[in-house]
């Protein structure tokens, strides 16, 4: 798995600078929120964001930090979507909806016992995603890759109902983001 891929592939479906007025991010340029470029040292302004600056944060923060690297040793597809649910709602979200789903996949604690969903990588985690994969193969991967996406759509819809602001966002979400 090349992560680099992974970073275009975001940037690209992110765009350059954007400063929508239902989007309580603000502006952002290659899908890096003011807040974030800030955070990590940036001072300029937002319409001139390094895409360079973008790629460093995206794998640092969004990859290396919450442990994707790790999952994608043992399921590169869950990794990828995790890292791109990660971008767009926060890496501790991404990583609760692989615990939840790994939980409701472990035929009642008889494959692996259930995790606490912490919404951090952690050895357990890692360990119920190896025996996870071992038991249910590739087609497994393919069915937890369902599930982890079936959350995420949920939360978009959720969203858009809580803060009908958020239905400016909700077609792209389900458009880009899933499947």
């Amino acid at each position: 798995m090349d992560v680099d891929n992974l970073i275009d592939e975001v940037i690209g479906r992110e765009g350059g600078y954007s400063n929508h007025p239902a989007d309580k991010g603000g502006a952002t340029r290659w899908g890096v929120t003011e807040a974030v470029a800030r955070a990590h040292g940036y001072r300029g302004n937002m319409r001139s964001y390094p895409r360079e600056e973008a790629t460093a944060v995206y794998r640092r923060i969004y990859w290396l930090r919450p442990g994707f690297d790790r999952v994608a040793e043992h399921a590169p597809r869950i990794a990828a979507e995790l890292f791109d649910t990660g971008v767009n709602m926060g890496p501790g979200v991404a990583v609760g909806f692989l615990q939840r789903a790994l939980n409701a996949l472990n035929r009642g604690a008889s494959d692996y016992a259930d995790l606490a969903v912490d919404r951090r990588i952690g050895g357990r985690t890692i360990e119920a995603l190896k025996a996870f994969i071992a038991r249910r193969g590739a087609a497994g991967e393919a069915v937890l890759l369902k599930a982890i996406e079936a959350l995420q759509g949920e939360r978009y819809l959720r969203l858009a109902e809580e803060r009908p602001a958020n239905e400016a966002f909700l077609y792209g979400w389900l458009a880009n983001r899933l499947g």
